[in-house]
């Protein structure tokens, strides 16, 4: 089973790069993040003639996030990340797939850092914390996919001490992804791959991609109960050189049959 995120950075505009991935791919679950689009303008339609059922959550503008699952409907959990009733942001849905509960993300990147949008992201990291722990506490095999906004660490981005006051580099953050690590989660893509730089955004000044001038911030983490499947994880670096292409890669696990 393999299952992939990927921060589409505007579903309308990068419809044909997403179907071409798919069909190219074709895993069997996949978590997009930010579709920056109404609710009611998602195309289901292009996707379930792609061989994908859908639930998705979306938000003009920005924001927005989906669960696709390969010849099946994923079957809705939970559209909202718990704790807070007043955030609005269509930044978290939940869904079972093939037998595994698939949470989709898109943390807030939290810029400019210190003020109020950094307060927001440590926010929802604790909201997260503690939601992450009540999955862990079902022992159900859990997959947390998505854009992170977080670069765990300097192997994680060209030139760190360029990022150092950045919101996805700074101390408050990396400590938020350690310790969802200490409460058991596995980082799907660095337990394949432990050393070495993994990058799965590159922005699109000054030639970053065909630079390889990178960031890791799309994650894949795994319950106790699912990491002793994981067989094989990457990243689809090409699908960032396609035309019109996301700033962002789909980053991918692999698991064996439970």
């Amino acid at each position: 089973m393999k299952i992939a995120t990927y921060n589409v950075n505007g579903i309308t505009s990068r419809l044909p790069s997403l179907m071409r991935w798919l069909n190219e791919s074709k895993p069997e679950a996949v978590c997009l993040q930010e579709l920056k689009i109404p609710h009611d303008k998602f195309p289901e339609a292009a996707i379930r003639e792609a061989g994908y059922g859908v639930i998705w959550h979306g938000q003009k503008s920005f924001n927005g996030v989906a669960i696709l699952a390969r010849g099946a409907d994923p079957v809705e959990v939970r559209r909202a990340l718990p704790g807070d009733s007043d955030d609005l942001h269509s930044r978290y849905i939940e869904g079972n797939v093939g037998g595994v509960l698939v949470g989709c993300l898109y943390l807030p990147n939290g810029n400019p850092a210190p003020g109020p949008k950094f307060d927001y992201k440590l926010r929802w990291l604790e909201r997260l914390e503690k939601h992450a722990e009540s999955l862990l506490a079902t022992n159900a095999p859990v997959v947390l996919a998505g854009d992170y906004n977080i670069i765990p660490t300097e192997e994680d981005v060209f030139a760190p001490e360029r990022w150092v006051d950045d919101a996805l580099f700074r101390p408050e953050s990396r400590d938020a992804y350690a310790r969802l690590l200490k409460q058991g989660w596995t980082d799907g893509l660095r337990r394949m791959h432990p050393e070495g730089h993994i990058y799965t955004f590159w922005d699109y000044f000054r030639d970053h991609y065909g630079r390889d001038r990178g960031l890791r911030i799309d994650h894949l983490l795994l319950s106790p109960a699912l990491a002793p499947r994981l067989t094989g994880a990457g990243v689809d670096r090409e699908v960032r050189g396609w035309e019109k292409a996301s700033d962002h890669a789909p980053t991918w696990v692999e698991l064996a049959d439970g």
